[in-house]
């Protein structure tokens, strides 16, 4: 899975075919498997860039909300990190972080980055130097915890 194909858009430079298939992997996984009722398109999808790991046919694989740091507390944000079900268990999870991680620091160098990171996935997300900045909280029916990593 490491060998797809990634770009880095904002909202301007999505076609309207990428952008059904974004929001159509973010409802799948998002609304549907982990049955969160909410309104996904947030008023934000305009102000960030949007992340998307690509296969050879043009299936979208990986996916990434890269918020920049005006939109923060100081701070760059990576938010709505999927992997489309199909595309579990072969480390694609790993690939699309890094990707996320030089994404952002290539937009907004020496700025620290944040995430809402599952409970669960702590240990993940801490393995790429994010640190808890806050409590265990609910949100939508999950455990989450806010997490920062510092610029390098």
């Amino acid at each position: 899975m490491a060998d797809l194909h990634w770009t880095c858009d904002a909202f301007e430079q999505l076609t309207p075919t990428a952008l059904y298939q974004l929001l159509r992997l973010r409802s799948e996984v998002f609304v549907v498997e982990q049955r969160c009722v909410y309104l996904d398109p947030d008023g934000l999808d305009d102000r960030v860039w949007h992340l998307a790991g690509r296969a050879d046919d043009g299936a979208l694989h990986a996916y990434a909300r890269l918020l920049p740091p005006s939109l923060g507390e100081g701070a760059a944000r990576i938010g709505r990190v999927i992997t489309a079900p199909a595309a579990r268990g072969g480390g694609l999870g790993r690939v699309l972080m890094q990707q996320a991680l030089s994404h952002c620091e290539r937009l907004w160098p020496g700025v620290p980055i944040e995430l809402g990171a599952q409970a669960h996935l702590r240990d993940f997300y801490g393995s790429f130097g994010f640190l808890p900045i806050s409590e265990v909280y609910d949100e939508d029916g999950i455990p989450h915890i806010d997490m920062r990593r510092e610029s390098p």
